[in-house]
């Protein structure tokens, strides 16, 4: 049975700059739970599967279960219920709200913050799962347990027609189909497994263009594992890094999680990585598209795009943009004296990427460079400390529910969710009655503000979902000051 570790992390290669407060885990403990804990998860399971199409979202019962378990509430507060007439009494809304708070108070972990799913993405898991199967890492990294639970997220999400959508709620778009195909037959599911749902899934692929019609992300990690063409890829030329940062085109001065993201993903490009090619790799590439491989025209794969994907047309400039980089540009990188250049510009990259990797203790800025940080440090040195560093930081984004394992959207949203509990239960006036929920809160906050500085960077007094991710998020901070000032 899966059981939820907070604020935990013996393994030697992790990091903490505060004892790992606000840390969140599942680990699988084959001795964890009774036998009718056990069944209930079971039946919370097959409750989802049975409603998958009409309730998209998890109601996060593994976690609400074992916190029922370990905070039992015993209410002498009667149940409030109107009549559809019935007069709305201060004594009835304040019953309301104290059967409210203090259930909500069981679900506070020891450490003061308040754990969550913040999953939804489809694209996430794809991009751990195909980065620990090129580096050879992927049984040892995931249990069976890992992979029984992924396959289950997968299939728990797929669309009625047999694809993948973008999120959870999305229609089916060829990222989201594509990608989440290939993590299935890579995490062991067989090309028509899955009580058809794989030969489903692998003709909505077909009657939409196939493979070639990805988007570009999908195109880059397919071409990581062997299945895509460098080629059909639109160039991410790491050069870009070298301009200097006071033209407006410098990746520094784009939106933080666009150029963390592309930062990555120029040194892959750079480097036109693919994993070993294996069997698997050869049947996906019968698997995936319409014509044979060696038949496919790369160049015009560079631009296409499914009409499910397709939310803004390409500016033709755009399009001129990269076919000149494409066609001219990237074959004198390639060549002397030109690759001088491009070896220059990826050592500059692979310190960019060192850089964020200690300053979040390897968390990154999100899952998708998480990934490919970690990736490109195995690229650098398979025996690095760097990548070895990186492998404990994969479970903070894991998440488990009734509908499986996912990847999240960051390491969890822990001191967001604290800080409005806060300011919730503030808001009832009853803050005297639950003085003990809100003095663990506001000990969490106190260990969760930023105190050391990124060298070159001033960081000290910010806030983040979570200390150890170590970006600054402004939202959050205008919710700790109101936090701090009510508990003042």
């Amino acid at each position: 049975m899966w059981r939820l570790k907070v604020a935990e992390g013996n393994h030697p290669w992790l990091r903490t700059t505060n004892n790992h407060v606000g840390r969140q885990v599942w680990e699988f403990d084959p001795n964890f739970g009774s036998k009718e804990e056990r069944d209930e998860v079971e039946r919370a399971r097959e409750v989802f599967r049975a409603n998958r199409f009409q309730m998209k979202h998890s109601s996060d019962l593994l976690m609400r279960l074992q916190f029922a378990r370990l905070n039992p509430l015993e209410l002498d507060l009667p149940v409030i219920k109107l009549g559809e007439n019935e007069q709305v009494t201060e004594e009835k809304v304040t019953t309301s709200l104290r059967r409210a708070i203090s259930r909500y108070s069981t679900l506070q972990a020891d450490d003061g913050h308040w754990v969550g799913d913040y999953g939804g993405p489809m694209f996430l898991l794809p991009g751990l799962i195909i980065s620990l199967y090129v580096t050879g890492a992927l049984n040892t990294v995931l249990s069976p347990e890992h992979h029984k639970e992924m396959r289950r997220y997968l299939y728990n999400h797929q669309n009625k027609d047999g694809g993948w959508g973008l999120h959870i709620e999305g229609h089916s778009t060829m990222l989201g189909s594509v990608l989440s195909y290939v993590t299935l037959r890579l995490l062991g599911e067989g090309a028509n497994g899955g009580d058809g749902a794989m030969a489903k899934a692998r003709d909505w692929i077909l009657s939409h263009g196939s493979a070639t019609a990805i988007t570009s992300w999908g195109k880059m990690w397919l071409s990581v594992l062997g299945v895509f063409d460098w080629s059909g890829n639109n160039p991410l030329p790491p050069e870009i890094w070298l301009l200097p940062y006071i033209l407006p085109v410098h990746p520094g001065r784009m939106w933080c999680h666009a150029r963390m993201v592309y930062l990555p993903m120029s040194y892959i490009y750079g480097k036109r990585f693919v994993g070993k090619i294996k069997t698997l790799v050869f049947e996906l590439r019968k698997e995936l598209y319409c014509i044979p491989y060696d038949r496919i025209d790369w160049d015009k794969a560079r631009n296409e795009c499914a009409k499910e994907d397709l939310y803004y047309p390409h500016p033709m400039m755009q399009d001129i943009l990269w076919a000149t980089l494409h066609k001219f540009v990237e074959p004198v990188l390639l060549h002397w004296p030109g690759n001088r250049l491009r070896e220059g510009a990826l050592n500059t990259v692979i310190q960019h990427i060192h850089y964020e990797d200690e300053n979040t203790r390897y968390i990154c800025i999100g899952p998708v460079n998480k990934v490919l940080n970690m990736l490109c440090c195995w690229i650098e040195d398979p025996s690095s400390e760097a990548f070895k560093l990186h492998i404990p930081r994969i479970y903070d984004y894991l998440w488990i529910a009734e509908d499986g394992m996912k990847m999240q959207g960051y390491n969890g949203s822990q001191l967001w969710d604290t800080a409005f509990s806060v300011q919730a239960i503030n808001a009832t006036g009853l803050v005297e009655e639950y003085a003990p929920t809100l003095f663990k809160a506001h000990n969490y906050v106190k260990h969760s503000q930023v105190l050391e500085d990124c060298p070159g960077d001033y960081v000290t007094g910010t806030v983040t979902f979570l200390k150890e991710h170590g970006h600054s998020l402004q939202q959050i901070m205008a919710g700790l000051f109101l936090t701090a000032l009510l508990k003042d």
